[in-house]
């Protein structure tokens, strides 16, 4: 599974999560749980609906190898 979701957009879903969670407890409703989505969608580095609608906020295409200068062929001596 690649990842799309950056650690700064990662950052952000975490402390929306937290904070969704805390009002949830707070007002002792079920919406706290919503919280866990975002949670988890940064714990593990992939949102679905990013996938769905081609988004990506991860910087993993900047190193892709198709990118690099071709290997030498001289050997290091």
């Amino acid at each position: 599974m690649k990842h799309n979701v950056g650690s700064y957009d990662a950052a952000y879903r975490a402390v929306l999560g937290f904070a969704l969670i805390a009002v949830g407890h707070y007002y002792r409703t079920w919406w706290g749980l919503v919280g866990l989505v975002p949670l988890l969608t940064a714990a593990i580095s992939f949102c679905p609906l990013y996938c769905l609608f081609h988004f990506d906020t991860s910087p993993q295409d900047d190193y892709d190898d198709r990118h690099l200068p071709p290997p030498s062929k001289t050997k290091n001596v």
